[in-house]
């Protein structure tokens, strides 16, 4: 299996303003191969701009994904501010789907101080609602709970393994970055292994071979991560990672989210094409 790299929205390189298709000329004149469309500051885009997003990336075979906003927590207490977090993630998918995402990534919710167990109970529940609306509509986007960096955020790897093995639809995107600044460690080739087997285990080969992966350098301290930072100037070993994930057999894609986003992608793109 191979990996495909790109990044987390428009490339720096490109000039201020620019447009979601002019950002993915850059990444395919790059030679990147892949790029997540933000939507993380709310859903800007009409459905016009997408069917020329999606033809652009055909064009150019620039695999697509997309991030849902940042104000999302379908765990909120307020019943206003849960609808607004449902909604959001299914504008998401609307709009991802029209631009040729195959998926949505996702900060799903907060704790809030409630047991683990019950935010998660709900978060399955809402999860699972969203998803039948998106097959209700004839919308094949999967759906991506992403591994949080912080202790205060849903999002332990285990939970994220858990929702996709029991809702159809549903596949994770694994931030190696924030388990790493979450766990204080998960950061060696040895501890790698260990979390691409249980994705094997739990999620089968298709779990592994459709792999969507987060990377950055990142700095953190005892609550969590606190920022991205640039590969080389961090601790993360991501060229044990890149082993680990080759010697898996996995497959995916690799979104740089690296203040320097498109040097890094390159980086780890050179870096892998490099294995034996």
């Amino acid at each position: 299996m191979a990996l495909l790299f790109g990044t987390a929205g428009i490339p720096k390189s490109c000039p201020p303003g620019s447009s979601t298709q002019e950002g993915i000329e850059k990444v395919s004149e790059l030679g990147l191969d892949c790029m997540e469309v933000q939507f993380v500051q709310g859903v800007k885009m009409g459905e016009k701009a997408a069917l020329q997003v999606a033809e652009v990336a055909r064009r150019l075979n620039v695999r697509l994904s997309c991030h849902a906003p940042y104000a999302i927590n379908l765990n909120s207490h307020d019943p206003e501010k849960l609808a607004a977090s449902e909604a959001r993630i299914l504008l998401s998918a609307r709009i991802g789907a029209l631009c040729g995402a195959e998926s949505v990534v996702a900060h799903m919710a907060f704790y809030m101080g409630d047991p683990p167990q019950v935010v998660y109970g709900r978060v399955r529940a809402r999860v699972e609602k969203i998803v039948a609306a998106l097959r209700r509509e004839g919308n094949p986007v999967l759906i991506r709970p992403e591994v949080m960096g912080k202790g205060t955020q849903f999002g332990t790897m285990e939970e994220v393994l858990s929702l996709s093995a029991e809702i159809e639809g549903v596949l994770p995107a694994v931030d190696f970055s924030h388990w790493h600044a979450r766990s204080g460690k998960n950061n060696t080739y040895e501890e790698f292994l260990p979390i691409l087997k249980q994705v094997e285990a739990r999620l089968g080969r298709r779990g592994l071979e459709k792999m969507h992966i987060h990377l950055s350098g990142i700095k953190y301290s005892k609550a969590g991560e606190r920022e991205h930072l640039n590969l080389q100037e961090s601790d993360l070993r991501w060229e044990e990672l890149l082993r680990a994930l080759k010697d898996s057999e996995a497959g995916g894609t690799i979104i740089c989210e690296s203040p320097n986003r498109e040097k890094d992608a390159l980086l780890l793109q050179q870096a892998y094409r490099s294995l034996a």
